[in-house]
């Protein structure tokens, strides 16, 4: 049985990073015989087997062919002729085009070790334009790998820029947007995500909301790159640096500002209302996309709350514990950890030096006061024999006391 280790573990190893997941790819056998060797077969699409002893995937090699618009119109052919470099030639980047032999010998027909060295993510072959998930893969990748200075080669952005001119790109469907833009969301570099759409056309199509951000005004003072698209890209990856890997920090900072997009003209560049006005656009971007509901409603908790964030030393108490009830931070605790870290990437994500260390006085104070409302418990008062609605007053106004002593100014009570 001929046996190729393929796609991002041979990458990756080229690359000098940890291989994590291992596929591939069989040539010269069938369905038939790869039961009879003891794989388990468990592909729908196409036929995919699991080795008997190591569980890892085994693909037979497969070429495919173009029947239907979008993700699912195609055709694949899976029997014993076909070859690697067939194969290969399917996938969509070169750098994830290539393999490596049971003796470890790279073969590379497409140039994916060039395009490594040289920082390029370049496409295999005109094949590449039938699948509308591609553009978003590209963007993902580019986002994982802009830290090492990896650009999308000029030929690839012009593909995907007439892919999208010939609606090829409507055909997405939600599942898959989401997909690929929680995985963009954990890499290292997710600006680079929101920028290569953008640079293709793709982004008015698959994120309009986000697409209107770019060329509106914001003011210089608190936002030297003036440009709210700009300053999205700038606390995306602000995000990836205090939260790695954490997608959920990731959306929640790539729709906090969209309430900005409708600021009207006479009021710019200010943005009076804009995290109330973009609570709709972020509930309507999350029922279209169908994420997750903690997702959902932790992006609207950051949408709406993010200035009030910004000011927190500024609050009264009362207005501190409306925040803290708002997000139902007494029933779940955890979720002031992503609000704070959103809150961060928005402050640091700002053109200059300064604002990448700038320190972040809510991300201290805010779980202080939080504990200290925390501590005051609902018990006593039932133990002082009160009742009813008499204990949720005496509760109110107990941690009302409590923010405001922990903060040590009870005036503001």
């Amino acid at each position: 049985m001929r046996t190729y280790l393929v796609g991002g573990a041979v990458r990756d190893r080229l690359l000098g990073r940890a291989v994590k997941d291992r596929d591939y790819v069989v040539v010269g056998e069938t369905p038939d015989s790869m039961r009879a060797l003891g794989f388990r077969p468990v592909g729908k699409d196409f036929p995919v087997f699991l080795h008997p002893q190591s569980n890892e995937e085994y693909a037979l090699a497969r070429s495919e062919r173009k029947t239907a618009p979008g993700y699912h119109g195609f055709a694949f052919v899976t029997d014993a002729s076909v070859t690697l470099e067939a194969d290969l030639a399917r996938r969509d980047l070169t750098i994830n085009a290539m393999a490596e032999d049971a003796d470890g010998r790279l073969l590379d027909p497409y140039g994916g070790e060039r395009d490594l060295r040289a920082g390029c993510l370049r496409h295999v072959t005109a094949a590449f334009a039938e699948d509308p998930v591609r553009v978003l893969r590209v963007a993902r990748f580019a986002a994982r790998y802009a830290e090492l200075g990896f650009r999308v080669a000029p030929e690839t952005i012009a593909l995907m820029r007439a892919m999208v001119e010939r609606g090829e790109v409507q055909h997405l469907v939600a599942e898959r947007v989401w997909a690929e833009t929680c995985k963009a969301l954990a890499e290292s570099r997710p600006g680079a995500f929101i920028r290569c759409l953008r640079g293709c056309g793709a982004l008015t199509v698959v994120f309009p909301e986000l697409d209107r951000l770019y060329g509106v005004p914001q003011r210089i003072h608190f936002h030297p790159e003036f440009d709210s698209g700009v300053h999205l890209e700038l606390a995306l990856d602000a995000a990836a640096v205090l939260a790695p890997g954490d997608a959920l920090v990731g959306w929640c900072v790539l729709t906090h500002d969209l309430g900005k997009a409708l600021t009207p003209p006479g009021v710019l560049p200010k943005h009076l209302g804009h995290e109330s006005a973009g609570v709709p656009l972020v509930r309507a971007l999350a029922e279209r996309l169908r994420v997750p509901k903690e997702f959902a409603q932790m992006a609207v908790h950051v949408c709406r709350e993010h200035l009030n964030l910004h000011r927190l030393t500024e609050l009264r108490a009362s207005t501190v514990l409306d925040l803290l009830q708002r997000v139902d931070a007494f029933r779940k605790p955890e979720r002031l950890r992503t609000l704070l870290l959103a809150g961060a990437a928005d402050q640091r994500g700002r053109a200059g030096a300064v604002a990448a260390s700038a320190p972040y006085p809510a991300a201290e104070l805010l779980p202080r006061l939080h504990r200290a409302a925390m501590a005051v418990r609902a018990q006593v008062f039932v133990d002082q024999g009160l009742t009813g609605t008499a204990i949720a007053t005496a509760l109110q106004q107990a941690r009302l006391r409590a923010i405001s002593a922990e903060r040590g100014n009870p005036a503001t009570a």
